[in-house]
């Protein structure tokens, strides 16, 4: 028993490991698993990201790259996105996929975390990122980094499951801060950040949009 214990254990680990970081051969598995598993709370937050045509927006990370196909359509041939994941892995494979995009300027790839941003301050009209937090230590941090890339009037959305469904998840226990929904919707309020709260009811694992909104400057 306690053999078969430390399997699932390992197994588990595993999963977390490469839902926060996907990389190597697994990594190619995981990345259009992350893109149908989270593609209704995408949608969901470039919908409340309120995305026009011709603005700057960004996908942190991506993932498996489907906000970068959804962004890409919203903003349109005279916008730009920028998309930015911490694991190399999944930045080459962007790379590979949006060839032509990349080549014309309308996407940017870059490598970065939430609490350390490659990316300009106040230059982004709309920016969301879709279960990621779990894998912050500090909200407060990563607040303030969204905070500071987005221009007056802009909107970042924070999409996150459910925290009780996702502790009934058996590789949440390995790797993963299930974060509750007030503590960064707080987050975001004191980088400076009206916050809007929206609940998707899903199931099984219900999902929560922070939207921040920057209020315009006079």
């Amino acid at each position: 028993m306690r053999g078969m214990n430390s399997l699932v254990t390992r197994a588990m680990s595993t999963v977390a490991a490469q839902l926060g970081n996907p990389h190597g051969v697994l990594g190619k598995v995981v990345a259009p698993m992350l893109n149908r598993a989270n593609r209704f709370a995408i949608d969901a937050a470039v919908e409340a990201a309120e995305v026009g045509a011709g603005q700057a927006a960004a996908d942190i990370g991506f993932g498996g790259g489907v906000g970068l196909s959804i962004l890409l359509r919203e903003v349109g041939d005279a916008g730009t996105v920028h998309g930015v994941e911490i694991s190399p892995d999944m930045s080459a494979r962007a790379r590979a996929r949006f060839t032509r995009d990349i080549g014309t300027g309308r996407l940017r790839i870059v490598e970065g975390g939430l609490t350390e941003l490659p990316l300009a301050s106040a230059s982004l009209d709309a920016v969301i990122t879709v279960n990621t937090v779990y894998f912050v230590d500090d909200l407060d941090r990563a607040g303030a980094e969204l905070a500071r890339v987005l221009r007056p009037g802009g909107r970042v959305v924070v999409g996150i499951g459910d925290p009780a469904a996702m502790a009934r998840m058996p590789f949440t226990a390995h790797g993963f801060r299930l974060w509750p929904v007030d503590d960064v919707s707080d987050a975001l309020e004191r980088a400076g950040l009206a916050v809007e709260h929206r609940r998707i009811d899903r199931q099984p694992i219900p999902a929560h949009l922070l939207i921040g909104r920057r209020v315009r400057e006079d």
